[in-house]
């Protein structure tokens, strides 16, 4: 059985060969690790493989960890998964990144609620490209207004687009997904030069990361393929 530390190599490893291949800059991409559901002990093994960006799913499961591992110093926790808005304010000041803002009324509540002593929240707008009904995020036509209303909000930074395209398309079909959100950014980089940096694109997972970084991805978010099938709930 592959340790935790190989399985962070091996990804990197398909993470460099896929961006030379895309002709990009070698550090254009980074590793998110997915760890929901994984425990402290299992991060702690993947910090001391050298991974230091973790993405989190459910608050309190979070939170738990954050605690735990509060003597690691370096550590950089994303918020990945759907936001409740009464969570908002734990949200809002334990995590550097949310990728997962889908709605201004979410965007406006992080930014009431970031402690002022903190950095920006760096924040990525989810994007429903495939309209699936069951899954979140906003629609591409939302997004131009959505951003000039964030655009507004202090407290918060905005990064860029994060997807989670129907992994049963095919591969062409997904990665024309990852082309839709890649040349989306561009236009609405273009159209609102004072919304933020607009230079993330958060999307592909262990399965499709590849095509990802040849469509212009940032972060990759990948779990499964660091830290091996999620258990099975009893």
């Amino acid at each position: 059985m592959s340790s935790i530390a190989d399985n962070i190599g091996s990804v990197t490893r398909r993470i460099q060969k896929a961006t030379l291949q895309a002709g990009r800059k070698p550090d254009s991409v980074q590793l998110l690790a997915v760890s929901k559901t994984r425990s402290a002990d299992e991060l702690r093994e993947a910090v001391l493989a050298g991974q230091r960006a973790f993405g989190e799913n459910y608050l309190q499961e979070a939170l738990d960890k954050i605690e735990a591992l509060n003597d690691i110093l370096d550590i950089e926790w994303h918020f990945i998964g759907p936001i409740q808005s009464n969570k908002t304010r734990q949200i809002a000041n334990s995590f550097a990144w949310v990728h997962s803002v889908d709605r201004l009324k979410i965007a406006r509540r992080l930014s009431e609620q970031r402690d002022p002593s903190l950095p920006p929240l760096n924040i990525c707008l989810q994007v429903n490209v495939n309209e699936e009904e069951s899954k979140s995020g906003c629609r591409l036509d939302e997004l131009p207004q959505l951003i000039a209303d964030i655009s507004e909000l202090p407290g918060i930074r905005l990064r860029g687009l994060m997807t989670i395209p129907d992994p049963s398309q095919s591969e062409t079909d997904l990665r024309n997904s990852f082309h839709i959100l890649a040349t989306t950014l561009a236009s609405l980089k273009a159209g609102h030069p004072d919304a933020g940096p607009l230079d993330t694109l958060s999307m592909g997972m262990s399965g499709d990361l590849e095509l990802a970084i040849a469509e212009g991805a940032t972060w990759v978010r990948v779990g499964t393929a660091l830290f091996g099938a999620r258990p099975v709930k009893s």
